[in-house]
């Protein structure tokens, strides 16, 4: 699934964080081995592409809108927009394995069948995504980083930024949800220099989407106290 069009070369990045936790279980572990590659996306990791190829998207869409949730989780978001959105398909990005799992069950259980995974790092899926391929990004709750000098590990910076601005198309929506109060300064800092328009005022973001799922991790700092923001951009 790619053209013969390539990206200039990327330099080799590290990545941060967590790629697996505790012990997965015997479906688990079943689900990775049989359902994943039925539902990955090809070409996407420097191993697979190393030519960094752009993705043939039209061919993956087949004539859907196309949605990037970066950082699933443990998935519930994603399975709840997808069988909300049949006619939508959905592109879920998360590197760390045992939430990889966690959606893979979902969708088994659940039935849904527009969802594919990049189980990777989600600047290897920008770096392939041709620009304007892209009709609504999430960003929901990532990783806090909250240590100052580990601020710049952060989505919310032009690394990621820039790449995304150039993939959703103009006038399309980019949401980010979190409980971090210093991760909404640095987002309305970050995210408008890229090429956003936040649609809220700054001082009214305690409001979900109509379509919010509430997901259990979003429950337990609501339990600890933190309270959620939702931030809405729209490309420029």
């Amino acid at each position: 699934m790619s053209t013969s069009d390539t990206n200039s070369a990327t330099p080799w990045r590290n990545f941060y964080g967590r790629l697996k936790g505790q012990s997965l279980n015997a479906r688990q572990e079943q689900d990775l081995k049989e359902l994943l590659p039925q539902i990955c996306l090809e070409n996407v990791s420097r191993e697979d592409n190393p030519e960094r190829s752009l993705l043939d998207v039209e061919a993956i869409r087949q004539g859907r809108p196309l949605w990037l949730e970066v950082g699933f989780g443990s998935g519930e978001h994603i399975v709840h927009q997808a069988k909300s959105n049949p006619d939508v398909l959905i592109i879920g990005c998360e590197i760390y394995v045992n939430g990889v799992a966690s959606l893979l069950g979902k969708i088994r259980r659940e039935g849904v069948s527009n969802i594919v995974i990049h189980p990777g790092d989600a600047r290897d899926l920008l770096d392939v995504l041709p620009d304007n391929s892209l009709d609504k990004m999430f960003l929901l709750y990532p990783d806090p980083w909250p240590k100052a000098r580990h601020h710049r590990r952060r989505f919310v910076t032009p690394e990621h930024l820039e790449p995304l601005a150039k993939k959703l198309k103009s006038g399309h929506e980019f949401r980010v949800a979190t409980d971090i109060v210093d991760y909404v300064r640095q987002t309305l800092e970050e995210v408008p220099p890229a090429g956003f328009t936040l649609t809220e005022s700054p001082d009214d973001l305690s409001v979900a989407w109509p379509d919010w799922f509430s997901t259990r991790y979003e429950q337990k700092a609501l339990r600890e106290g933190r309270s959620p923001h939702y931030m809405t951009f729209f490309k420029t």
